[in-house]
């Protein structure tokens, strides 16, 4: 076969959120609209103004790293070994040899290693505390990406993509081309970010988009978003390399599509989101009428939503009444350089269940935006093929496109 004609599959899928530890734990609340979302306090911010978040409350990484990688990794980084650690049993890989050169890693994340960052600069600005040794390893956007390559030996492509809250989707598009370029058999794919530090999380205050008390996507009297953190990985390989080795194929990855709006750093357009969603259908062979469901970027704030809303119905035109399009970010949070991955997790299982998991707290319709964004409770429906939509600051947009095998 050429390299031109492989096919990517998903063999393997693990997820660390504010709705628990697993995949199984995601869904089921994706799926119930039950949402991670909590009260949430930073002992070193005070005038703390938004005191809501989707934390992931507990989380003790001793229970998943060995001494060294504690030694050496942020936050961030340890969420990517928890998830990556899942996907891998997932897929059933063989773990106790190196997974080799023909294996490749690519984690994406927006901002790296936050808390090393938050603090280093507390220590060295009001404790006079001394540096970490290893801050410049924790806090780099690929340590992730470097820390599991080093963890299961993977010796094919090891990098991060880090494109704000496109950084998880355009992660797993170029593994998509790696793999079918022939570079790899097969990568590790995904996001993780844990940036819920006291100056991040003001950064976000500043900018005003953020909701005082709840998260409400495409609803009328939304105000604003609400962070979370996580990660979630994939396991994807050539169809053949996987069916080589027994594995199950979950989903097949069959398109991806990216652009950029090259305009307003903060103001979304119609035309970026549009393209990047009929690019992925032409490259996965689809047209709008073969997609069942689409997970949306689907932030809660004002102009995001509406702009999502027009590029939806540009390119499903009247077909749009016919495929269901929610929002999961109220359940998880907007993990940024994670949400990509965390949300094609979701998508992947709702194609494998044929139900579309809701849009939460969702209270009457805004005529700018879509008319029935699954409200409040899941549908059961046939969901065939999926997209999954990322779109970011700075103007970059990803879609994923995924069929049923």
């Amino acid at each position: 076969m050429t390299a031109a004609g492989r096919r990517v599959v998903v063999t393997g899928l693990g997820a660390i959120t504010a709705a628990g530890t697993g995949v199984p734990a995601l869904w089921q609340a994706a799926r119930e609209g039950r949402s991670g979302v909590s009260e949430f306090r930073l002992e070193r911010y005070p005038r703390q103004r938004i005191t809501r978040a989707a934390h992931i409350a507990g989380f003790d990484p001793a229970a998943h790293l060995s001494e060294q990688e504690l030694k050496t990794t942020d936050r961030f980084a340890q969420l990517a070994l928890v998830a990556a650690a899942e996907a891998l049993k997932h897929a059933g890989l063989d773990t106790g040899a190196p997974l080799g050169p023909r294996f490749g890693a690519i984690i994406g994340s927006g901002i790296g290693g936050s808390w090393t960052n938050d603090d280093g600069h507390y220590g060295f600005y009001v404790t006079e505390a001394r540096t970490d040794l290893l801050t410049i390893a924790k806090v780099m956007p690929n340590a992730a990406a470097s820390q599991i390559s080093m963890r299961y030996g993977v010796r094919g492509p090891s990098l991060a993509i880090s494109s704000a809250c496109a950084s998880g989707t355009q992660a797993v598009g170029y593994g998509l081309q790696m793999i079918r370029a022939g570079m790899a058999d097969a990568m590790l794919v995904g996001g993780s970010e844990a940036l819920l530090t006291p100056a991040t999380f003001r950064a976000w205050e500043v900018l005003r988009v953020m909701a005082p008390e709840t998260c409400r996507p495409f609803s009328d009297k939304r105000n604003g978003m609400v962070l979370g953190e996580g990660a979630a990985v994939l396991v994807i390989e050539e169809l053949e390399h996987a069916l080589k080795r027994g594995a199950t194929p979950l989903a097949e990855i069959s398109g991806y599509g990216t652009t950029s709006d090259a305009g307003d750093l903060l103001r979304p357009t119609v035309e970026g989101p549009a393209a990047a969603m009929a690019n992925a259908l032409a490259d996965a062979g689809l047209t709008p009428q073969d997609i069942g469901y689409v997970n949306a970027h689907g932030t809660g704030t004002v102009l995001n939503d509406i702009s999502e809303s027009e590029a939806l119905r540009q390119v499903f035109g009247a077909h749009i009444g016919e495929v269901s399009v929610s929002s999961t970010k109220p359940i998880h949070g907007h993990a940024l350089g994670a949400a990509g991955a965390i949300e094609l997790v979701i998508t992947i299982e709702a194609l494998r269940d044929n139900i579309a998991p809701p849009t939460i707290n969702w209270l009457a319709p805004d005529p700018k935006c879509l008319a029935d964004p699954v409200p409040n409770t899941a549908r059961a429906r046939p969901i065939n093929a999926a997209l999954s939509n990322s779109f970011a600051f700075g103007g970059i947009n990803a879609t994923l496109a995924i069929r049923r095998m």
